[in-house]
């Protein structure tokens, strides 16, 4: 600890505020609130035991600055503000609570289908969910359209306007097809209130529905559709398997269960939807020296903020201020908190998952941190990087002779993976195989986006650059960060020895074999090289599967699409009849002749 932060605790004020934790190059790490600042500020830089990760954090501050609130509530906004501003990477985001998908019906639409959100709060829209931890809500979906028969397209449905014909699903038997008026809309109303029913938790009228269909299907010796309902029935089943007793059909609660040994905690989160356990899944929480039930109020707030507030919530432990939690999430809900019953019964349910994960993944999440942030921290204090290197970005190029080039931009935030910001190029200008030109290309065009703002990926500028290649792939793209007058630190990784490059240094870095900093170099830069073959693979085949389908006499580029786009691929093309190939938009009878007549004789030859 160094003067200046003992300086600044002994003059810390007692009142409520939010205090905001900075590393040696001014960077925000961690932002926190407190009832007294100077209690919980001091509580860090103490000789007291602290989890891995919050002692981690406390060797990294080098200054702090703090903010004093008139109330809890005001903190609590501030806090949260800054959060968002800094997203400093010690505070724990609750990133897969947010991703966790709803099945979503538009009820404005006359005709509405079933959809999977991601995103709820969308006026007019009836959510179920979430699911997760082993239920698929696609599976979910496909189960009662199997049923029900509801459309699954986008296409508007007005009363006036009418479909030419019935597309693929119909003649699948998994569309009624509305779209050609062979249901009306009260009929269609009747379809979706039982599929209602089914997402409630009533699985009967499925099951039975699904089992006739299945049994029809085998009697007509059409075992490939048998086959598709037996597995729609089997998803029932699970559903059936998670119903709790006692419990009626109509319950929609939440179960949240708080563990903690004094240094580590965890937090399970029970989902009851319908009567039925849709998931369960545990939370890892470093710090656990908040008492619990503000590390529960402080956890609620991140994992409702994109999610809906069921109508009862059941918690281990006591929240202080209920109005306060009722207005940051916007509704005003049952809190359980000495639960009796079958919410006692829940509850200890989650509390036993709780301390089967505490027991038995410390370790691992220990492991966890040696190899993501525990290893940034090291690979920062190697290469001397001004920043901590939270943000990574990996770039690579994928061709074949110098065709069909393209290039993979892979994104890692606190040492792992984040795929929704991973980015692909096609390289447009480079002539031939020329791997210096395609960086330079994909790099420029990255580096663009960045000052232009343009795109959420991009937007975000990354605190370090790497480059798969050695020093003359670093020294091209060099000169790309120069002419963008960008100042982002910049590395390449050599597969020969896995030397590790630095601009103006002839020498590279050598990191220790086996080390956790160069296996995390070695992660992104292996990720980068999947995802460029993975992108160069696909647009090959692509333009080889237009190119067959092209040969065809009097079928161009967009009806080449358009088949592609409805069966998927070169084979479902071929076995398809002529009948499933006129369904697609801009296939007559004629042209599906032709094709059908194409592939029968280059089977024949």
């Amino acid at each position: 600890m160094n003067q200046n932060i003992k300086n600044k605790l002994k003059m810390l004020p007692t009142k409520s505020g939010v205090y905001v934790m900075k590393n040696a190059s001014g960077a925000v790490i961690y932002v926190g609130k407190a009832k007294s600042l100077k209690n919980r500020v001091s509580q860090y830089f103490r000789n007291s035991p602290k989890a891995s990760k919050v002692q981690a954090m406390v060797d990294n501050i080098d200054d702090f600055d703090y903010f004093i609130t008139v109330s809890e509530r005001d903190a609590l906004a501030l806090e949260s503000n800054l959060i968002k501003k800094y997203q400093p990477h010690y505070n724990i985001l609750l990133k897969d609570g947010k991703a966790f998908p709803y099945i979503a019906i538009n009820m404005n639409d006359p005709f509405p289908k079933l959809q999977i959100l991601r995103k709820v709060g969308k006026k007019g829209y009836k959510y179920f969910g979430p699911y997760f931890a082993g239920l698929n809500a696609a599976e979910i979906v496909k189960t009662a359209n199997s049923a029900f028969g509801l459309r699954t397209c986008s296409q508007k449905i007005t009363p006036t306007s009418v479909a030419k014909r019935e597309c693929l699903n119909f003649f699948l038997g998994l569309c009624c097809a509305p779209c050609t008026k062979r249901v009306d809309q009260a009929e269609y109303a009747e379809r979706l209130k039982r599929a209602i029913n089914f997402l409630n938790g009533n699985d009967d009228e499925v099951e039975s529905i699904l089992t006739q269909k299945m049994n029809q299907a085998a009697e007509n010796e059409n075992f490939e559709s048998a086959l598709i309902y037996r597995d729609r029935l089997k998803m029932v089943e699970k559903l059936k398997q998670r119903i709790v007793a006692n419990l009626p059909k109509d319950v929609n609660k939440d179960v949240f269960a708080y563990v903690t040994d004094g240094l580590n905690g965890v937090i399970t989160a029970m989902v009851v939807r319908g009567g039925k356990i849709l998931g369960v899944i545990n939370y890892a929480c470093e710090d656990a020296s908040l008492e619990e039930g503000q590390t529960l109020f402080n956890f609620l707030l991140q994992y409702y903020e994109n999610m809906i507030v069921p109508d009862e919530i059941v918690l281990s432990h006591q929240i202080e201020d209920e109005n306060l939690l009722f207005d940051q999430l916007g509704k005003k809900c049952k809190l359980v908190c000495n639960p009796h019953g079958v919410n006692l019964t829940l509850l200890n349910m989650a509390k036993e998952n709780a301390k089967d994960y505490l027991e038995k993944h410390i370790d691992k999440n220990k492991i966890k941190f040696a190899n993501t942030l525990g290893a940034l921290e090291k690979l920062q204090q190697a290469l001397g990087l001004p920043n901590f290197p939270n943000r990574m970005e990996c770039y690579d190029i994928s061709h074949i002779s110098g065709t069909n080039k393209v290039a993979s931009m892979v994104v890692f935030k606190g040492g792992e993976p984040s795929k929704g910001d991973y980015r692909k190029f096609k390289i447009k200008t480079v002539q031939g195989s020329n791997d210096f030109a395609s960086l330079q290309e994909a790099l420029r065009r990255r580096l663009k986006r960045l000052k232009d703002g343009d795109g959420e990926s991009f937007k975000e500028a990354p605190d370090l650059l790497i480059i798969d290649g050695g020093k003359g792939q670093l020294s091209s793209c060099q000169e790309i960060l120069k002419e963008s007058g960008l100042d982002i630190p910049m590395i390449s990784l050599a597969k020969r020895i896995e030397e590790v490059f630095v601009p103006n240094q002839s020498q590279p870095i050598l990191l220790k074999p086996g080390s956790a900093q160069l296996k995390l170099l070695q992660r992104i830069r292996d990720e980068a090289h999947r995802f460029a073959i993975t992108f160069h693979r696909q647009t090959r085949t692509k333009m080889q599967s237009h190119s067959e389908l092209e040969e065809i006499n009097g079928l161009g580029a967009k009806k080449a699409a358009a088949l592609l786009n409805a069966f998927g691929s070169i084979e479902q093309i071929k076995n398809a009849s002529v009948d499933e190939l006129k369904i697609v938009p801009g296939i007559h009878e004629a042209l599906a002749i032709e094709i059908k007549k194409h592939f029968q004789n280059k089977k024949e030859s």
